[in-house]
């Protein structure tokens, strides 16, 4: 495992993805009837393998790994394409529905295994990320939702900064520039104010 920076932390070689996949056909229900099949790989780029990297998320990396695989599926599920959950194409309303639903769940999830581990910093960060990526989905901003994920990960990895704290203004004020914000403070570079 590389506490380095992000890269693959899963142990024994099961991804986080695979584990979230297990865990909701584990928890039996309507979930487990919406996993879809495994063989897809999260890529090194995910929030879940970038946040689990870091020193905040050494003594539980997979852990972290985990429940933030959780929560990013959760808003997959509402925005993007999901990789763990297939809501079956029915009616266009029952399936947005069932998206919603599911996303709502996953979201759970993963955040109350963050408050089981104590890190109310995390679960702070994280409901700033989803509720940033929807402001920037809602302006059609995808590339900016993506990098307020990527510097959300990095954040509950590594904590958070001034830099981060400043981009994550520039977001709720809609402003151009928070894209670049977003983006250096994902790559954890420091800024002067």
């Amino acid at each position: 495992m590389s506490a380095d920076g992000p890269g693959r932390v899963s142990p024994g070689g099961d991804s986080g993805l695979e584990r979230l996949r297990a865990l909701l056909r584990d928890g039996g229900g309507l979930m487990a009837t919406l996993v879809a099949p495994g063989g897809e790989e999260a890529p090194d780029t995910s929030p879940a393998l970038i946040a689990a990297a870091g020193p905040r998320a050494s003594r539980h990396r997979a852990q972290y790994e985990l429940l933030i695989e959780a929560i990013y599926e959760g808003y997959l599920l509402h925005y993007a394409t999901p990789r763990a959950v297939l809501v079956p194409a029915s009616s266009p309303e029952g399936e947005a529905d069932l998206r919603l639903l599911a996303g709502d769940r996953l979201y759970a999830i993963g955040l109350a295994q963050l408050v089981d581990l104590g890190d109310t910093f995390a679960v702070a960060e994280l409901a700033d990320t989803i509720t940033l990526a929807a402001l920037a989905q809602g302006a059609g901003r995808r590339s900016l939702a993506q990098a307020v994920w990527s510097a959300g990960a990095r954040a509950v990895g590594w904590g958070a900064s001034e830099t981060h704290a400043r981009a994550k203004e520039l977001v709720c004020e809609g402003a151009p520039e928070a894209i670049d914000a977003m983006r250096t403070s994902a790559a954890g570079v420091p800024t002067s104010r």
